[in-house]
């Protein structure tokens, strides 16, 4: 990872710019240009380093979310992960170290729309999902500091 990349990611997680042109106020604030901040988050996201740049919301603010989480055989990991995490309502993708080994938060605009999305899932990789509903909420910061400035 480049240190413009590890810079950007930083700023990402907690300040990325509500703007017109996000990516020229990130430029101004690095002391670089418009087409080295895309070019950075596109090598990223190539790398696979980077799934998304986008909202996440407060749960229970928008629509309807929950944590899911499926026992995945560890060889078929990688292929079940692709299923899950091409569903535009999944973020948080993660491996975990346990027999249910992948989890997700789902999030949609409503409880239909994320059950459904949640059965789709079921049907496209043949697995059960377990679906955790926020009993009560906690904030936590899950920024992670990557950078050495």
């Amino acid at each position: 990872m480049t240190p413009l990349q590890s810079d950007l990611l930083d700023i990402a997680q907690r300040d990325f710019p509500l703007s017109p042109r996000p990516y020229a106020e990130l430029a101004l604030r690095l002391g670089v240009r418009e087409d080295d901040v895309i070019g950075a988050f596109t090598a990223l996201r190539d790398a696979r380093l980077l799934s998304r740049i986008g909202a996440v919301y407060r749960p229970g603010s928008a629509g309807a979310s929950t944590l899911a989480a499926i026992a995945v055989p560890p060889e078929d990991l990688d292929a079940v992960a692709a299923v899950v995490t091409a569903f535009p309502e999944v973020n948080h993708n993660y491996e975990r170290e346990n027999a249910v080994n992948l989890w997700f938060v789902v999030t949609a605009p409503d409880e239909a729309a994320r059950d459904a999305v949640l059965d789709a899932i079921e049907d496209d990789t043949g697995l059960a999902v377990l679906r955790l509903p926020m009993v009560e909420d906690y904030h936590l910061d899950l920024g992670f500091l990557l950078s050495r400035s």
